[in-house]
């Protein structure tokens, strides 16, 4: 197994162990693949759920120009949501896994297919 394959296997064990869900490998696989070479490095690899730029970024980024939904207060929710069911004292919550509960979250599994 390479580099990306041991992380892809991490980010499903944070989904089933962290967040109680059963993660689409397929999808999740897609998702890592989206976010580059950003999750090899140890600072882009998490999001900070308490830097506001940060999580502007997710929503600018990745929900409004990747997966092509409109800004409002939903949005905003939606990463509140995962914050809070990732846990807000975890520490390392990393990207892919960020982006692939937003995308549940707004059945944009289409995006990557």
């Amino acid at each position: 197994m390479g580099k990306r394959d041991d992380l892809i296997a991490k980010y499903a064990d944070d989904l089933k162990n962290k967040l109680g869900v059963t993660p689409d490998m397929d999808l999740l696989t897609k998702v890592t693949i989206g976010c580059g070479p950003a999750i090899y490095n140890a600072d882009s690899e998490t999001v900070a759920a308490s830097d506001k730029s940060e999580v502007e970024r997710v929503k600018t980024s990745f929900l409004i120009r990747k997966l092509g939904l409109k800004d409002g207060p939903e949005l905003d929710a939606a990463i509140d949501g995962v914050f809070d069911a990732y846990g807000r004292s975890e520490r390392n919550k990393y990207r892919a896994v960020v982006y692939y509960m937003l995308t549940k979250h707004f059945g944009k599994e289409s995006v990557y297919n």
